[in-house]
């Protein structure tokens, strides 16, 4: 069952082929996470949703307010029995057809889909993990480069070369030749205690697990955040990489092509965004 403007609707129901997300790319999207009914980091979803919208220049309804968004992801669960387990949960906006690259209109609708997952918290993923680069194609840095917009053929390819390559993931390079992010999250390096994270004005997604991970390290007097361009050159000096989102947690990389990693401050790391998970 899926939700279209606040109706709960067959899961094969039929949208318009005039769709603008499906023929622009002209939608946003949060992908998350929920635990037993409880909509993890819901707030920094839902003012990222509300930026990206403005950035994007589509009418925010009224009726869009925090509560009446988390109403509806709610009852999505609940239509397909999910309030008692954890879920991975899509909300789609996208603005309503009409018009070409110009629309006729502003105004826009929402979808939510829900599919259920095992793990109620983050757990440490300690298996093998190799990345590589993806140099195919690149990342303009842009404001528009940081929305999660229904776009995302880069990672589509990337992905698909990941595959190919027998690869796990493969790190996004930007125009600049800087290391941005990985395919399906954002990247942290760790030199000592140093944590790495490249800047969003370098093209990142703003992630929201990378600000809560972000937050996290501030707190602990062992380590230091830096914002600033990842090198190439920097992954083979690293001690560790991992990468972040909100339905893994933490992803540590073992493997960068010759170079092998740990994961100790990755599993440090883990505990202390489990523990803020609980407290929130």
């Amino acid at each position: 069952m899926t939700n279209f403007n606040g109706n709960i609707l067959e899961e094969n129901t039929i949208l318009s082929i005039e769709n603008r997300g499906y023929n622009y790319g002209d939608a946003l999207f949060e992908t998350i996470k929920v635990s037993f009914g409880k909509i993890l980091f819901w707030e920094d979803h839902y003012f990222r949703l509300m930026a990206s919208m403005r950035i994007m220049r589509m009418e925010i309804p009224m009726r869009f307010t925090m509560e009446y968004l988390e109403e509806q992801i709610l009852n999505t669960l609940e239509s397909n029995s999910l309030l008692k387990s954890s879920a991975r949960v899509k909300l789609f906006v996208h603005r309503n057809e009409g018009g070409l690259y110009t629309p006729n209109s502003n105004d826009v609708s929402f979808i939510i889909s829900v599919k259920p997952i095992q793990d109620d918290f983050y757990l440490l993923q300690d298996g093998f993990y190799e990345v590589d680069l993806f140099k195919d194609y690149y990342v303009s840095p842009s404001l528009l480069s940081t929305l999660k917009t229904n776009n995302k053929i880069l990672n589509v390819v990337g992905s698909i070369y990941a595959k190919e390559n027998n690869l796990y993931n493969c790190l996004v390079l930007n125009t600049n030749k800087h290391v941005v992010e990985a395919l399906n999250g954002n990247v942290f390096v760790v030199k000592g205690n140093i944590i790495k994270t490249a800047p969003i004005s370098d093209g990142c997604l703003k992630g929201i697990m990378r600000k809560q991970l972000i937050d996290i390290i501030k707190s602990v007097p062992d380590y230091e955040i830096v914002e600033d361009s990842i090198s190439p050159f920097e992954l083979q000096k690293a001690d560790e990489i991992f990468i972040t989102n909100v339905i893994v947690g933490i992803q540590p990389v073992t493997k960068y092509r010759k170079k092998v990693y740990g994961s100790e401050v990755s599993k440090n790391l883990l505990q202390k965004l489990n523990v803020k998970v609980r407290l929130n």
